[in-house]
């Protein structure tokens, strides 16, 4: 199974691919594929939509009733990166160079000396989409030799993100408009009227360790959970509710978009569910009240060499299971209800678990959980695998625990 998250991750350079590469293995297992902009006069037991860098999917029992409640899984596409700005093309002293703009809240320096390929969605003149990836080295954030910045070992390297980020990809004069008819040629389309590109690692997904226990790779948060979402999906036979998974963009910046969390897309497909199987308002907000959310999206596992930025008694190790992530001011979702529901779910499937809460002195992050939860008023448990190096470009987490968490989710949609 970990080979083929390493396939899914690999494939996955951006959200787009993140929801191509989903897309086809749902098609693969035989989902069908209903657009967002029809009518759903006949709801298929196994389908799904795309939205840009979101897909929905479900599947449910034959005939179910318009109350059937939902067992929801969510998790998000993207990843924090540099972004390629719309007018990239700059040069300095004989260097090529690409204007970026960082997004999400990035680790710096884990960028720097890094083979960055570059992948996304090219919009033409006429409205279409076509997906490019460069799955090859064409740009790097080199960064300042020692000799010239003699204390950064001892003060700590300092970047502005403005005049420090910017990647070199050639020598010379860069010329306008160099980098969009290069990024055609690439795709083998017409120069783009506008992109949503990001620079990526190229180095793929790798299994490290002597024991071969751990898994590194760029964009594990949160593709993984993506990854385990899909596999338990497609993996699943429920019979009492209707299993939904839901893959959000744009979380890593604030979820508030069309395709985010605080969109309206996940309530509009539930709604549409209801509708096609001959249920009103009232059917709707029943199923929504007897529904559950499974908010999946990766923990910080016990850092070995900063272990004083961790409350002991609740910080996750790598490699013992997925972590129930609690907050008691809301940043997670979690209740004592829905903590023991993914409990249960755990020992249905015979894993192990374990519980993260963050230390007084240092707040949290957030995740969809809260969002989902208040939007929908559904009852949400925040979850997620022990990782290091989060929002670097390039992450750590353990091999056991993203098949766990798969497991967790397939035996959560049949309960």
């Amino acid at each position: 199974m970990i080979d083929d998250l390493r396939a899914f991750l690999d494939a996955s350079p951006s959200p787009y691919h993140a929801a191509a590469t989903t897309a086809s293995r749902l098609d693969a297992a035989g989902f069908d594929r209903l657009d967002a902009a029809e009518r759903w006069s006949e709801l298929p037991a196994a389908g799904y939509v795309v939205r840009d860098g979101a897909v929905i999917a479900w599947r449910g029992p034959a005939a179910a009733p318009s109350s059937t409640p939902f067992r929801i899984a969510g998790a998000h596409t993207d990843s924090p990166c540099l972004r390629v700005k719309p007018s990239p093309d700059g040069s300095a002293v004989g260097w090529k160079q690409l204007a970026v703009e960082v997004y999400g809240g990035i680790l710096n320096n884990t960028w720097l000396d890094r083979d960055l390929g570059v992948a996304g969605r090219l919009t033409l003149a006429d409205g279409s989409h076509v997906l490019v990836d460069v799955d090859r080295p064409i740009a790097r954030v080199p960064q300042l030799a020692v000799h010239l910045d003699r204390a950064v070992n001892a003060e700590g390297l300092k970047l502005d993100t403005q005049q420090h980020l910017h990647p070199v990809w050639g020598t010379g004069a860069g010329t306008r408009g160099e980098f969009a008819e290069w990024i055609a040629d690439q795709a083998g389309s017409p120069t783009p009227a506008f992109w949503e590109l990001g620079l990526y690692d190229v180095q793929p997904a790798a299994v490290l360790g002597g024991d071969e226990s751990l898994l590194a790779s760029g964009r594990l948060d949160n593709l993984l959970s993506c990854w385990a979402a899909v596999d338990a999906l497609v993996a699943a036979d429920p019979t009492e509710a209707i299993a939904v998974i839901v893959l959000n963009d744009h979380e890593e910046v604030g979820s508030s978009s069309t395709t985010g969390a605080a969109g309206p897309l996940l309530e509009h497909v539930l709604e549409r569910h209801v509708a096609a199987r001959g249920g009103d308002r009232a059917d709707l907000l029943g199923a929504f009240g007897a529904s559950s959310c499974i908010s999946a999206d990766n923990a910080h596992a016990i850092h070995p060499n900063y272990q004083d930025r961790h409350d002991h008694a609740h910080g996750p190790i790598v490699n013992c299971g997925p972590a129930i992530k609690i907050n008691s001011n809301q940043r997670y979702a979690t209740s004592s209800s829905t903590a023991a529901l993914f409990r249960r779910a755990c020992d249905a499937a015979g894993v192990p678990h374990q519980s993260f809460v963050s230390r007084n002195n240092m707040p949290c992050g957030s995740t969809i959980g809260p969002i989902t939860a208040t939007r929908l008023g559904i009852d949400t448990v925040d979850v997620g695998v022990p990782q290091l190096s989060m929002h670097s470009a390039r992450e750590l987490c353990g091999t056991d625990d993203p098949v766990s968490l798969a497991k967790a989710l397939r035996a959560a949609f049949e309960m």
